[in-house]
């Protein structure tokens, strides 16, 4: 009898954490590593939401709250959502987990039934399908392409949706293309979702405040009121505020199921961190000029490496509307050799083989559903990037 439970065979580990472990491993053995592959803001968290988190802790604010989060969290997060797209939620419509992540869990877990789909546009972020597979549903991942800017048509949405499709789920922008929606194009979404009563749509709107060139992504409920009642909206503090090591993420979403998920969160983790409850109280009710600022260094670090990952051999980059990822084909650059004679075959042989030689790590497109392409984040120091483009474009130069 084996140990370790059949469910865990349907998961794989995060291939990104992967990824950067490896980094971090030949960093320490000595090597000059620059790591793309994290989606992590490298800025420091405002200091007016530390200064929160070390009123708390000494105004003795460190006792258990409710399970959903605090009475305060939940109410500036009513605000947030009102403030930013206009939608009414009660705090009675808010649920508090430890990250996004755990929202997805709890959301997937209390819902799906063997058989039930969820449709998963990729590339997608890669812990979706996992989480999915593991709630015992089956991910049903519909691809859209670069010449689309890696967006959902209505006409792959409509094709996708069976009697046994439960949940849409979507990223906007998204993780790892920055692709985002625009009301227009939401709504083009929503229309097919209106013929489907059935199916429910998960929104994971954590990149939302980080968008470019004035873009503003538009979100569900926002684009169609109707859908209101089988919405999930949810995000966090972790990307625009640079908290992510806090881990706080939220949803608003109908009664009903704020309270499945309310009871499956109090047999796991019960409530989030109170100090950093109390410390994201303070982010999205406070100043919110730290996000323009690290939107402005962000959208000057994109089109710095759109340009000059365009500039690389055999590859091809879309400018992305938000989040702080590029997702560039390397299609031009497989069925090659690089300069110390390993074969080049798929996206993953271009990633190991760019961090052996070149001492950088992305991430590989299969990672995400999505092979021939791979990940960079921008979430770096200028310097650092514009030196890991410049080892990039050597590497491409060397394939023959």
């Amino acid at each position: 009898m084996s140990l370790i439970a059949d469910r865990l065979n349907r998961i794989s580990p995060s291939q990104t954490m992967a990824i950067t472990g490896k980094a971090r491993a030949l960093k320490a053995a000595g090597r000059d590593i620059i790591s793309l592959s994290v989606g992590e803001p490298d800025f420091d968290t405002p200091d007016n939401v530390k200064e929160a988190a070390i009123a708390a802790i000494r105004a003795g604010d460190s006792k258990y709250t409710d399970v959903a989060g605090t009475m305060a969290l939940r109410k500036a997060i009513c605000a947030a959502f009102k403030r930013d797209h206009g939608i009414d939620y009660t705090p009675e419509e808010i649920i508090v987990s430890t990250g996004g992540k755990q929202v997805i869990f709890n959301c997937m877990l209390a819902t799906l039934d063997p058989g039930d789909e969820v449709i998963i546009p990729t590339p997608c972020w890669v812990s979706y399908p996992d989480i999915v597979a593991l709630a015992e549903g089956t991910p049903v991942l519909v691809a859209t392409g670069q010449n689309s800017g890696f967006k959902l048509s209505a006409e792959a949405l409509e094709a996708a949706i069976t009697p046994k499709t439960k949940w849409l789920m979507i990223n906007n922008p998204c993780n790892p293309t920055g692709a985002a929606y625009s009301a227009a194009e939401m709504k083009a979404l929503t229309d097919v979702l209106m013929r489907h009563p059935h199916v429910w749509i998960f929104t994971d709107d954590i990149y939302n405040k980080l968008a470019y060139d004035g873009f503003r992504p538009a979100t569900i409920v926002e684009v169609e009121p109707r859908l209101r009642d089988r919405t999930v909206t949810m995000n966090g503090v972790s990307k625009a505020y640079a908290m992510t090591g806090w881990r706080i993420g939220f949803c608003g979403a109908p009664v009903a199921l704020i309270k499945a998920m309310d009871k499956l969160q109090g047999q796991s983790t019960s409530n989030a961190t109170s100090i950093a409850q109390a410390a994201s109280v303070e982010a999205l009710n406070g100043p919110q000029d730290s996000i323009e600022v690290m939107k402005g260094v962000y959208q000057q670090r994109r089109d710095l490496v759109v340009q000059m990952l365009n500039q690389a051999k055999g590859m091809n980059c879309n400018t992305p509307e938000g989040a702080f990822y590029v997702f560039p084909s390397v299609h031009g650059c497989l069925g090659k050799t690089s300069r110390t004679g390993k074969a080049i075959n798929t996206d993953e042989d271009f990633v190991a083989t760019l961090l052996e030689e070149e001492g950088v790590a992305a991430v590989h497109g299969s990672a995400f559903m999505f092979p021939g392409y791979m990940r960079v984040s921008y979430a770096t120091d200028t310097e650092k990037l514009r030196e890991a483009c410049r080892r990039i474009q050597h590497f491409c130069d060397g394939l023959h």
